[in-house]
């Protein structure tokens, strides 16, 4: 159980507050995204985490239930692939109902939202983002590495959509060359859905991906792009920290986000902090060394111990790793995506 917390939200040295909390729940995953885990680095002898590393739900409700204590009011369930964690609906039961938490989502690849989106729906998420790189078959397989057809991803959506995980957000990583010329045949098929479509610049996450400015096509080439064909405007951000640029369509069809960490960095509202499978909390996307919360709460730390660790990483945050990139930061070491989620 835990205890009860007064209510605190602690600032970062740069004034952002702590609002979103992204947990992993496994570093597996059963694809194989050329830039993400590339088969030349995640094959058939890497070594994942056992699963008596991985933290128990019941330890991640204890973490998450602090974590609202000090402002978090929105969690998203990631991986690796998070629905490969068996019974993963059971977390989900004991996340929902959490006093102060407003929103919970997930972020899936799709290839089994088919057969547990009913299950997820009924245990208490809100919502889903499946992750879809391209509508042309040949150009996912080659993307996702282990010929995992997009009608597959597709009917999950779908699956979702008729249980009610709504609004569904379709997240496409733009990778010059590879699948750019899906950019508006994307923007077209998603259009009047009522699903938010976002292309999100192909980032240095992790050293393993191969990362070049080159290969990065700019939010700005993406939006030009899609208003050429669907007419587009602003829209004002939900709120403070959202990483989404949002547009909509001036004929009514709907809306577009774009996510440009490279080339319109957005870490002065960063309100993220990460939390990986292992228990090591992340206050960046681009971080290379992590804070362990697993020993503590393995070891009988209270409630308000682990709360004092916590506001203490936090108030001493100054992560701003997209406004200095340079080509020395994008070669340092840094942890993988699949590790500590998107």
């Amino acid at each position: 159980m835990n205890e009860v917390l007064p209510l605190l939200k602690p600032v970062d040295r740069r004034g952002r507050a702590l609002h979103d909390l992204r947990i992993s729940v496994t570093d597996r995953c059963n694809f194989r995204c050329t830039y993400c885990m590339p088969k030349e680095v995640f094959g058939r002898d890497f070594q994942f985490l056992p699963h008596r590393q991985l933290l128990t739900f019941e330890e991640i409700t204890r973490l998450a239930g602090i974590f609202i204590a000090h402002g978090v009011e929105k969690i998203r369930i990631t991986g690796g692939e998070p629905l490969v964690r068996r019974d993963l609906e059971r977390l989900i039961g004991m996340l929902s109902p959490l006093p102060g938490l407003r929103d919970i989502t997930l972020t899936t690849n799709g290839s089994l939202l088919a057969k547990k989106a009913r299950a997820l729906k009924d245990a208490g998420l809100r919502r889903v983002t499946v992750s879809l790189d391209s509508l042309d078959d040949q150009v996912f397989k080659a993307m996702n590495d282990v010929d995992f057809p997009v009608d597959r991803v597709l009917e999950g959506i779908e699956t979702a959509d008729a249980v009610g995980l709504t609004p569904i957000k379709i997240n496409m990583v733009v990778k010059h060359g590879v699948n750019d010329a899906g950019i508006e045949a994307m923007a077209r098929y998603f259009h009047g859905t009522g699903h938010i479509l976002r292309f999100i610049e192909f980032m240095d996450v992790g050293n393993s991906n191969g990362w070049r400015l080159e290969d990065v096509v700019p939010a700005a080439e993406i939006v030009r792009r899609i208003d050429a064909i669907l007419p587009l405007e602003p829209v004002a951000a939900n709120y403070k920290g959202e990483v989404a640029t949002r547009y909509r369509y001036r004929d009514g069809g709907g809306e577009i986000g774009i996510i440009s960490s490279v080339t319109q960095p957005f870490c002065g509202n960063c309100t993220r902090a990460r939390l990986s499978a292992e228990g090591v909390l992340y206050t960046c996307l681009f971080g290379s060394d992590g804070h362990d919360f697993r020993a503590p709460l393995r070891g009988g730390a209270s409630d308000e111990q682990l709360a004092h660790q916590l506001r203490g990483l936090w108030t001493a945050r100054t992560d701003r790793y997209s406004e200095l990139r340079t080509l020395a930061t994008t070669r340092a070491p840094k942890v993988e995506m699949s590790h500590i989620g998107g």
